[in-house]
């Protein structure tokens, strides 16, 4: 048995006895990257530790350290309040603000992880407050931010589009940004409706964020309003820091984690009470799951067992089938790896038969993007993982199978789809 192929029956395994045994995915993952790194691929722990994701595991930490001193001292509430208030109490609105807010922010360059960084607490706070299905909320910011991924001045976008024309293919700029818009768009009405979003429309919002005091609502009801809604030092203060999130992220192309860190911290010393409060909220779990995942992957990648997947169906005989595969691969290992990264390796591959004008090359990048995308709400990926992380009042094994189930029907279902609408009509 070759070590690929053992490579990824490991993989299986890990799979197998977490969900079984109720044992952290990521703690099975560090052992299994241990045992495959050193007696399967031979390789040294220093090479098996280059593969452990530094720059996520800093993103996880201080954004969700960031957010739950938000919580802590009131901020997300207020910003809630007037989330609400926006929308003129229409609660079925805020889903789709949610969209729509991480679409623009792709769309405009920022990278998706910072982009579900700064929107997917906010959302998923406020699904808690109003009741709303969290995976609904979850799964409508991710594929906000992916509707807007691949727009030309998007970081996704140009990256896609560098690799193509370095490879000497026909650039389709606008067929892969209204794939995506499109494609996401129409996932997202689909969880909408099926996920209740639609009875949101129907449901009266009694919250004491909405109660007009003064019509015998009493003092105390007064009071409760007014302490809502009201601006402290505090929360002035962390509404300044999450603005200087966002500028140094997108302004500036800082590190969404580090700067979020920072934040914190500063937060943190001038108001030390707080600060501890918040420390104990971060979702290690979580932490630990994600890391341990990605770590072994990343002893996958350095085995070769993608590329020895991949070149396994580059060689197959039927270029239509062989599309259909490679965005089959992109689908499943962005799941747990990254999605640029993936389509970086894989359009490659594709060259060979693209280059015979059998398929399209337009159509079948176009596929392969959204394949290797609509995937990010896996709880292995950074969205999917920081949707996760922000998640408020949920059960987290719960949520984390929700996460893995919805991530593994786009990765078992996205592929033929887009493969049927813009690979095949190619061939015509």
């Amino acid at each position: 048995m070759s070590a690929e192929l053992v490579s990824i029956l490991v993989l299986v395994v890990v799979f197998v006895i977490a969900t079984t045994r109720s044992i952290n995915m990521g703690a099975l993952a560090f052992a299994a990257a241990f045992g495959v790194g050193t007696l399967v691929a031979d390789m040294e722990t220093d090479d098996i530790f280059k593969g452990f994701p530094g720059s996520l595991f800093v993103v996880l930490v201080g954004v969700t350290f960031l957010f739950a001193i938000a919580r802590a001292n009131g901020t997300t509430d207020w910003l809630v309040h007037r989330a609400i208030r926006l929308v003129g109490g229409r609660i079925a609105l805020m889903p789709w603000v949610m969209f729509a807010i991480t679409g623009v922010l792709t769309a405009i360059g920022a990278v998706s992880p910072a982009a579900v960084a700064i929107v997917a607490p906010i959302a998923m706070g406020f699904a808690a407050k109003y009741r709303i299905n969290p995976l609904l909320m979850g799964v409508m910011v991710v594929h906000g931010a992916q509707a807007g991924g691949f727009s030309p001045i998007s970081i996704y976008g140009t990256i896609v589009n560098e690799i193509v024309a370095k490879e000497g293919l026909p650039g389709g700029e606008v067929v892969l940004f209204l794939a995506s818009l499109v494609v996401n768009l129409l996932i997202a009405a689909v969880v909408f409706v099926a996920l209740g979003g639609m009875k949101l429309a129907r449901r009266a919002v009694d919250t004491p964020a909405l109660v007009r005091t003064g019509s015998g609502a009493g003092d105390d009801a007064d009071d409760v309003e007014e302490e809502r809604v009201t601006l402290t030092a505090p929360r002035i203060a962390t509404l300044v820091g999450l603005v200087a999130l966002v500028i140094a992220a997108l302004g500036f192309d800082l590190d969404v984690g580090l700067a979020a860190i920072t934040v914190a911290v500063l937060l943190s010393v001038v108001w030390p009470e707080t600060s501890k409060q918040a420390i104990t909220q971060i979702t290690w779990p979580t932490v630990l799951l994600i890391c341990g995942i990605l770590t072994y992957v990343a002893v996958l990648q350095t085995m070769g067992t993608i590329k020895w997947a991949g070149d396994s169906v580059a060689g197959v005989g039927a270029p239509l089938l062989a599309a259909l595969l490679i965005c089959y691969i992109g689908a499943v290992v962005s799941a747990f790896a990254s999605s640029v990264g993936i389509m970086g390796a894989l359009i490659p591959l594709a060259v060979p038969f693209l280059l015979q004008g059998e398929v399209s090359s337009v159509g079948l990048i176009a596929a392969l993007a959204v394949s290797a995308t609509v995937v990010d709400v896996s709880p292995f990926s950074t969205n999917g993982a920081l949707v996760l992380a922000g998640a408020q009042d949920v059960d987290r094994d719960t949520f984390f199978k929700q996460l893995m189930v919805y991530g593994g029907i786009m990765a078992a279902a996205a592929p033929p789809l887009v493969w049927l609408a813009l690979v095949v009509p190619g061939t015509w």
